[in-house]
């Protein structure tokens, strides 16, 4: 187990072992997920946009910029 201290500033430092195994060097970010009260995991943000392509599978249809626009604002209208 890896124990770090906070600085007053809120600041941590991320030991050089735990930044090799999350692959991540400076200025790369990390994200904090919760998990629980009070249980967070640690996830290196270092993915890649394009990685995100085909994920949801090939549209259905085709939608434009306007029925977008269209659909927000009738959302918007319903919304608290």
């Amino acid at each position: 187990m890896t124990i770090v201290t906070l600085t007053s500033k809120g600041r941590i430092t991320i030991p050089a072992e735990v930044r090799h195994d999350l692959k991540v060097d400076a200025g790369d970010r990390i994200e904090f997920i919760q998990l629980a009260p009070g249980r967070y995991e640690l996830v290196a943000a270092t993915q890649n946009i394009a990685n995100l392509k085909g994920m949801f599978g090939r549209p259905t249809r085709k939608v434009s910029i306007d029925d977008m626009n269209k659909a927000i604002a009738k959302r918007g209208a319903t919304a608290r």
